[in-house]
């Protein structure tokens, strides 16, 4: 950290402390909604702004939010692999593969298991917003025959958690176990387990080329394009797909198996089944849950992550926001933003409007992250802790309740402990049910 960002961070901590102590609290219902509080005021009073470089000009952005939007956005990771979007990307289809590399000899030390190949893909996606994008995604495939027809792939979508294109698990694969996110990338051990299986495993980079942590429209368009990138290549035309995901993991997963009959219905066939714990199925809720707490820093991260796929967050940002947003926050990954929220400062005081999750903004972003409305199009294996602090069980129960109405096959399975217990304790039974998945056996119905 350079200390010219030192020492701006000690001078904003310091004001917002002042400004805390003093009592100047966010309006009440009583001011205009749409009108900054007091603190807020005086935040802006106490903080200038930050100078950001010129950028060029972006259609439907002032000079100064494009300048703001650049200096959100993660730093490059200096592999144009994952930096850069190739040109005419408008003119090909979803899932066409840009480039390929083989990574053998370093994905083989990061899942631990001998493997006969991995290949790090490159290929068309789609925004959140629907711009064409690209993802990435590691597609490892073991040394264990498999006689019976194409060979299954096992989708793990890990909960990667992070702002940081350094901490994707497709550059871990590229560059070495060093660049590993945190311990939740092997535990439980998805893609090991599987490729002892004999499954293909395809470990998905999720977030989008963006880092849009926890933003779903973007995780099921990354993860649907994985699968048609990986059913062109030979071998895995056939391929049966199974997807699997904790937590932020589960977020992705829930997300392709909601969007994939109006996204990608040629892979109705494809994919047999979804399972996904610790999940967040309601981000009003949670964000409600998070504000001001323990888990303050981790809201503070999702808000800067769905900036960068949904800019008019930027119009809201006050100073101190701003700040924050072009910090070195913006490069952090997973195993650090848990420890962002110590403090416990609520998200208003980065805001310019007294009531920042209550805003016409907020409202629009939770209405397009919000996948209530869809139906599952495929079987589904739902589990959760029943006494997770972070994400409450009940909403878990009302999704799995909800998809057995629109007649989707689904179990469900309450499991012991909090959040990082049902981790491990949910992993033996999510997994035996995506094998039995991927081997072809019909999915059972408990609803």
């Amino acid at each position: 950290m350079n200390e010219r960002w030192s020492f701006r961070a000690l001078m904003v901590t310091a004001a917002t402390a002042c400004l805390l102590a003093a009592g100047q609290h966010p309006a009440g219902a009583e001011e205009d909604p749409g009108a900054p509080s007091g603190l807020q005021q005086g935040i802006d009073s106490a903080v200038p702004a930050p100078v950001l470089p010129p950028v060029p000009a972006v259609d439907g952005l002032t000079p100064d939010q494009a300048a703001l939007l650049a200096a959100v956005h993660s730093p490059p990771t200096g592999d144009p692999f994952f930096d850069a979007a190739p040109p005419g990307l408008a003119g090909l289809n979803p899932g066409d593969i840009l480039e390929q590399r083989d990574v053998t000899a370093t994905a083989a030390f990061v899942v631990g298991v001998p493997i006969a190949r991995a290949t790090l893909l490159k290929y068309r996606s789609t925004s959140a917003t629907g711009a064409p994008s690209f993802g990435t995604a590691t597609l490892i495939v073991p040394l264990t025959p498999w006689t019976a027809g194409d060979r299954p792939v096992l989708v793990d979508n890990q909960p990667i958690n992070s702002l940081g294109s350094k901490c994707t698990p497709g550059y871990a694969m590229a560059y070495g176990p060093a660049f590993k996110n945190f311990a939740t990338d092997s535990i439980p051990p998805t893609a090991p387990w599987g490729l002892n299986q004999g499954f293909a495993v395809l470990v998905t980079d999720h977030e989008g080329p963006n880092m849009a942590y926890a933003e779903p429209n973007v995780a099921a368009h990354v993860i649907l394009d994985g699968i048609r990138a990986v059913r062109s290549t030979p071998g895995f035309g056939a391929s049966r797909f199974a997807l699997g995901g904790y937590s932020g993991g589960a977020i992705a997963s829930h997300g392709a198996a909601m969007l994939l009959g109006e996204y990608a219905p040629e892979l109705r066939e494809a994919v047999v089944g979804a399972a996904m714990g610790g999940l967040v199925t309601d981000n009003r809720v949670i964000a409600d849950r998070f504000n001001g707490n323990f888990a303050s820093g981790v809201l503070l991260a999702v808000v800067l992550a769905y900036s960068r796929e949904h800019p008019e967050i930027l119009d809201r940002m006050n100073h101190l926001g701003a700040w924050a947003a072009t910090s070195p926050l913006n490069a952090v990954c997973g195993q650090a933003i848990g420890f962002l929220g110590a403090v416990g400062i609520p998200i208003d005081v980065a805001a310019n409007v007294a009531d920042s999750l209550d805003s016409a903004v907020a409202d629009e972003i939770f209405a397009r992250t919000d996948l209530s409305d869809r139906t599952s199009q495929v079987p589904l294996y739902i589990y959760h802790g029943a006494h997770d602090l972070w994400i409450p069980f009940e909403g878990a129960r009302e999704l799995y309740e909800r998809q057995c109405a629109r007649g989707v096959d689904a179990v469900f399975r309450s499991e012991p402990g909090e959040h990082i217990v049902a981790l491990a304790s949910g992993f033996p039974g999510a997994a035996g049910w995506l094998g039995a998945r991927l081997r072809g056996e019909p999915a059972p119905n408990e609803c």
